[in-house]
């Protein structure tokens, strides 16, 4: 099935009406990895970096990670399809709002994934992650499903962009368990929201200023099971993008590899203006 997505992005199609003030300037690394048990990897991560003014100034540059679940492939293919189809619908929308685009973009890889897996018996109730970074002139979104997740380090300050939608993340922010209760608690990584496993799914959108040297981190949560906030800090502070990949994933995989671990940079190096 995912070789039958095709993403043709041809920048003639986007609106010309946006006009552009700054051009966002970034290095970006990635890396993924089986990890130590799983059989195959269900995570995908995917960018759109264009060089062409008018896509750069109403769509932006576009970095995504996706972790599916559903075994038997069908998790891989859940995160294959709502990474094309999103990136595919986002950068086609006509709306020049990047929040309206977004959500039609979770919208139709939600119903992708539903249609596939209703039709194919054995990917019936796969689905995944989606946690998109968006960086339009000076601004950066962030578009979350599920508990993937987005930092940014900003003067050696790290800071978690997006809410994991996870029935324990939601029942600690409501104050019914601690945050000591929520690391062992058994549905700690029972999700609340994903791509692909129901009728309609609403992403989180939020967006905030962008400055010269921010540095994102979107991951899955492979990194996180073995890997704490703190120590991704310091990686992200000591490295240059390449090598902090590399490292952190080699830290998953020394503290275990209990899941796929997908792991992105982006750095901002300049915002130029125009």
């Amino acid at each position: 099935m995912p070789e039958e997505i095709t993403a043709e992005y041809a920048v003639d199609q986007i609106s010309p009406s946006v006009e552009l003030r700054v051009r966002p300037k970034v290095t970006v690394a990635c890396k993924t990895d089986l990890g130590r048990v799983r059989e195959n990897n269900e995570d995908k991560y995917e960018y759109y970096v264009s060089e062409d003014d008018s896509t750069i100034a109403s769509k932006g540059l576009v970095f995504l990670v996706c972790d599916g679940m559903g075994g038997h492939a069908a998790g891989q293919i859940a995160s294959e399809l709502a990474t094309k189809t999103f990136i595919d619908v986002y950068l086609h929308h006509p709306s020049d709002d990047p929040a309206v685009a977004m959500q039609s973009a979770v919208t139709a890889a939600n119903r992708f994934v539903v249609d596939v897996g209703r039709s194919v018996p054995a990917r019936r109730g796969m689905g995944t992650t989606l946690s998109g970074l968006i960086l339009i002139q000076d601004k950066a979104y962030t578009c979350q499903v599920g508990d993937s997740r987005i930092y940014r380090l900003r003067n050696g300050e790290m800071l978690m962009l997006t809410h994991d939608h996870t029935w324990v993340d939601e029942a600690m922010r409501s104050g019914l368990i601690t945050a000591t209760e929520a690391e062992t608690h058994p549905y700690k990584h029972v999700l609340t929201r994903a791509i692909g496993t129901e009728g309609d799914v609403i992403g989180d959108i939020e967006s905030a200023d962008l400055q010269p040297g921010d540095l994102f981190l979107l991951c899955s949560d492979g990194l996180l099971n073995h890997v704490d906030d703190d120590t991704i800090a310091d990686q992200l502070r000591t490295y240059a993008p390449a090598e902090a990949c590399w490292r952190l994933v080699a830290r998953a995989l020394s503290g275990g590899g209990s899941d796929n671990c997908t792991v992105m940079v982006v750095r901002v190096d300049a915002l130029e203006p125009v």
